[in-house]
């Protein structure tokens, strides 16, 4: 069974940085893909972040340049270094995992991922 244990979260103002981590169950993050969501109040979860478990990454264009997924297999352990935050960048935040699929343009499609997270906030203002 996996399981996920997101922290970090917390209140910063635009411009400043968090780091959130994500603790994983025993090879998770060696052998899944593993992605960072993130969801507003009344809006959609929206893929931000993804690694294939050979270490290819993408970014949603909204964080593309300001945003950094990175893992540390031997830690079990999944981060999300955000920097240059905005304001519509507060959302809870969700680390979540899959089996790996053929197609790496998926990585970002929060749909095909099974196992999630409790989510934890981060609220920028401005």
């Amino acid at each position: 069974q996996v399981q996920l244990v997101e922290s970090g979260g917390g209140s910063v103002q635009a411009g400043g940085s968090l780091r959130v981590s994500c603790a994983a169950s025993r090879d998770t993050i060696s052998l899944y893909w593993m992605g960072w969501f993130r969801q507003a109040p009344g809006k959609a979860r929206e893929g931000i972040a993804a690694i294939a478990s050979d270490g290819f990454s993408t970014y949603a264009d909204a964080v593309k340049g300001r945003f950094t997924i990175s893992k540390d297999n031997a830690k079990n352990t999944l981060y999300l270094q955000m920097n240059s935050l905005k304001p519509e960048d507060t959302a809870m935040y969700y680390c979540a995992a899959v089996a790996p699929y053929a197609r790496r343009e998926w990585l970002l499609r929060p749909e095909l991922y099974n196992y999630w997270g409790q989510g934890t906030q981060a609220t920028v203002s401005s």
